[in-house]
């Protein structure tokens, strides 16, 4: 059914899919407008068969034909309606209310041995590898036009059998999704060790992020264990289009109400740095090892993930996203819980000293008890006082970072139409030539 392949339809459930299209008529008009500049109706439309012309200020902007894989998203789906949709001849689709599109109730997942699944299953045979990668848990997160960017930048890459795909320690420059073939995953624990087998990736699998997400070299070796075709995503559209709407932060302060609610806390840091000062309940687990911790953790309930300063805990987060765990990332990492408890021993210092969920060793003086030409209160007050005068400053050069990026986006937006109109001038400009 060609419904079925639409985005975001393609992942949803069967039951919701169903009652989502006992909803729904398939319409027909010709040579008429679809929808307007400025509508506001939260409608999705989908083309089926024919051709729809996309058009500004009787500008032609695009035009999308059925045949096309840009078919499977909504037309101009932006609210309100910054172009005009104009069918070309005879037009058949359908229109689908977007909040339930979008905003379907949670999923209801089984799980099987070491494996977790969608109680409805993908038939991997049908060879529509599309539908295969927009049930991934990760990109059921992402917004509509996400999906679109992503599956419209894309590159296929052939690679035989034997061939490496990623090399342990060079630096990570795309996402894969593995569209057929079998590749192995090893890592070598220095180097002239021999390599140790971890896992087997099938068809359908995603992999290559953690160095994207860390900024770290690869930690692992990526192989072709048969003739493989691979799709990949550069690594500024992957931050950008899947890391940023995907990983969720939490102060300090937010930790303890998630433990509350008994969340799991892992700690990716090397075991020394563990040992000298960890959050109370806290278990140590090497990120490349987390993969064996899976069977031991509650998919019911939230798990932190913390390290030095929040880096690796990205890749360790979305590592869990992928196997369906709601993960936290402790923002900035242990550095900010030092800093917290040096904060607090401060404040308590005069008092009698109170278990906290930190343990700090004091092993050199604390910068007020350098300053001797002050009392503690009043170091603790100025430090205090430069801390806020701190806060304040970083909270204004996000403001102002976001919206220097929001500008951007506009920018690059604008720029991209005006890319456009130029090209169609030059195309009818060269018509004329060719008729004169």
């Amino acid at each position: 059914m060609r419904i079925r392949k639409l985005v975001p339809l393609a992942t949803l459930p069967g039951p919701l899919f169903n009652d989502l299209c006992n909803e729904i008529t398939v319409e027909e008009i010709r040579d008429a407008l679809l929808f307007k500049k400025g509508d506001t109706k939260n409608d999705l439309f989908y083309l089926l068969e024919g051709e729809v012309v996309l058009q500004a200020e009787g500008l032609v902007i695009e035009v999308v034909s059925s045949a096309h894989e840009s078919a499977k998203f909504a037309l101009a789906h932006q609210l309100p309606r910054k172009i005009d949709a104009f069918a070309k001849g005879v037009v058949r689709f359908v229109r689908v209310d977007a909040e339930k599109a979008n905003n379907p109730p949670a999923l209801e997942y089984k799980e099987e041995s070491e494996m977790v699944v969608v109680e409805e299953e993908i038939d991997e045979n049908s060879g529509d590898w599309m539908t295969i990668l927009l049930k991934l848990p990760i990109f059921q997160r992402l917004p509509p036009a996400n999906l679109q960017k992503i599956l419209l930048a894309l590159e296929e890459v052939a690679v035989v059998k034997g061939e490496v795909i990623i090399e342990q320690g060079a630096e990570g420059d795309y996402f894969y999704f593995l569209k057929s073939g079998q590749c192995e995953i090893s890592r070598k624990p220095t180097p002239i060790s021999k390599s140790i087998r971890l896992a087997v990736l099938e068809k359908g699998e995603i992999f290559g992020e953690d160095a994207l997400i860390s900024g770290a070299p690869r930690t692992v070796s990526v192989t072709a264990l048969t003739d493989v075709t691979v799709l990949r995503l550069d690594k500024n559209r992957f931050v950008a289009l899947i890391k940023k709407p995907s990983l969720v932060f939490v102060s300090y302060e937010e930790v303890a109400a998630l433990r509350d609610e008994g969340a799991a806390v892992l700690d990716l840091r090397p075991l020394d740095e563990f040992e000298q000062g960890h959050i109370e309940g806290s278990v140590n687990v090497q990120f490349f090892s987390l993969r064996m911790q899976l069977k031991s953790l509650n998919r019911d309930k939230p798990v932190i993930v913390v390290c030095r300063n929040g880096r690796i805990s990205e890749a360790g987060a979305f590592f869990l996203l992928k196997h369906r765990f709601k993960a936290f990332i402790l923002k900035g990492g242990m550095e900010t819980v030092v800093e917290a408890s040096k904060e607090e021993s401060v404040e308590s210092r005069s008092e009698t000293k109170a278990e906290v969920p930190f343990q700090v060793e004091e092993s050199s003086p604390m910068p007020e008890e350098r300053d001797a030409g002050a009392t503690p209160n009043e170091q603790f007050l100025k430090l205090k006082k430069e801390n806020e005068m701190l806060r304040r400053t970083v909270k204004q050069l996000n403001d102002r970072c976001s919206k220097l990026d929001e500008e951007k986006k506009q920018i690059e937006d604008r720029f991209a139409t005006l890319s456009r109109h130029f090209e169609q001038l030059k195309h009818m400009l060269q018509k004329l030539k060719n008729n004169t």
